[in-house]
């Protein structure tokens, strides 16, 4: 495509008029998976690589400051209308759009509807797909399967956490809420953390419990003992790395629960859903987030006890910097620990929570890094978009 300016105008090369054509790629869920939407020791480098960037501000998101995790669409308790959703559990519909510069300079955006009651006709909870565009011309380079996409950014998250703030000779992790968020949260550990060889399982459903130990000890044979215990305190007491994902009706009595006795010194905190602690647990550790502007974005949105409203661990920080409880600076960036603004783990007894929040950009990262492999593998069916556009 040639183009021959003049002055503010662009006029067309007629003698060489450029090629229109729009290809993308079409990739399936196993198409993903051949194109290694799984791996997660790649996944796990794509997150640290993107939460610098995202530090430096090399990004864009939804809405004029640019932080908003996306647009949802509610539906009412009830409705006249004959046919519309109504509320219920995780019902609802969802965009996720960004932008992330440095090595990936893609756009794209996750869309998904989500509706509990899939799970009673055998599908997942929620069913993603995700579009990636060229940057410049909105053009679609490929649009994919988004289940494996979003389950593998969002366990690699905490994955970034383990390698910068856990201790390298981290052996024991505790589970506590054994769902999908909790298998690639624990594949990104391992990843980061080889030496891990015990891990202790607290739940709510029997079920749900021994399908995460058979998956654990199917998937992981350099983790030797695997043991249910029956409550929280369980899985905290003596563990190196807990990673607490038990998703809970809001208000702080109802999160899951830390007393400061229970955490070892020197383990690491994962909170991946919502979390209350003991105030000399809080008084006792670092507080780190994935994305501190996330936190900040939101609690900006909610007056007054944002934590009450939305339990993630990141908005009592925010809770707190906000009414003078934190000084600032204890409100800790991760991708400044990464970038060496700030030290990491600076003694084997230091104690550190890290909050997860999720981010569109994690999802345009990941897919940028599939697609690319995708298209050099060979993976995927080509569709033609259009030769030339009917409308230009």
């Amino acid at each position: 495509m040639r183009y021959r300016p003049k002055g503010h105008t662009v006029v067309p090369d007629t003698q060489n008029p450029p090629d229109t054509t729009i290809e993308f790629l079409y990739l399936s869920e196993p198409d993903m998976i051949a194109a290694g939407v799984t791996d997660m020791a790649a996944c796990v480098d794509t997150m640290s690589e993107m939460l610098v960037d995202f530090k430096r501000g090399d990004y864009r998101m939804a809405g004029v400051e640019n932080d908003l995790h996306g647009a949802q669409i509610y539906f009412p308790r009830e409705s006249p209308f004959e046919g519309m959703p109504l509320d219920g559990p995780d019902r609802r519909f969802m965009a996720m759009p960004a932008y992330l510069g440095g090595s990936f300079q893609t756009a794209g955006c996750k869309w998904y509807g989500s509706n509990v009651e899939n799970r009673k006709i055998g599908l997942p909870r929620s069913i993603l797909m995700f579009t990636l565009n060229d940057k410049d011309t909105g053009a679609p380079l490929a649009h994919m399967s988004a289940n494996l996409l979003s389950a593998y950014r969002t366990g690699a998250i905490p994955g970034v956490g383990a390698r910068y703030l856990a201790r390298e000779d981290a052996r024991i992790v505790g589970i506590a809420g054994p769902g999908p968020m909790n298998r690639t949260s624990l594949e990104a550990l391992v990843a980061v953390r080889p030496g891990i060889d015990t891990v202790k399982v607290f739940g709510r459903s029997q079920g749900s419990i021994d399908a995460y130990i058979g998956w654990v000890r199917e998937n992981f044979p350099g983790i030797t003992t695997v043991e249910q215990v029956d409550s929280l305190q369980g899985a905290v007491e003596g563990c190196d790395i807990v990673s607490i994902a038990i998703p809970s009706p809001s208000g702080v009595d109802h999160y899951p629960y830390v007393a400061d006795e229970w955490v070892k010194p020197g383990a690491l905190v994962l909170c991946s859903a919502h979390l209350a602690l003991e105030e000399s647990l809080v008084q006792r550790a670092r507080h780190v987030a994935d994305a501190r502007s996330i936190y900040e974005a939101w609690g900006a949105e909610l007056p007054g006890n944002a934590h009450d409203t939305v339990g993630i661990w990141g908005m009592a920080l925010v809770d707190r910097v906000r009414d003078g409880r934190m000084s600032p600076e204890q409100f800790e960036d991760l991708g400044e620990i990464i970038e060496g603004d700030t030290p990491g783990r600076t003694s084997d007894d230091e104690v550190f929570v890290y909050s997860v929040g999720g981010m569109p950009v994690e999802d345009v990262a990941w897919a940028t890094r599939v697609y690319r492999t995708a298209v050099e593998r060979g993976i995927g069916t080509k569709l033609k978009l259009w030769d030339k556009p009917a409308l230009a």
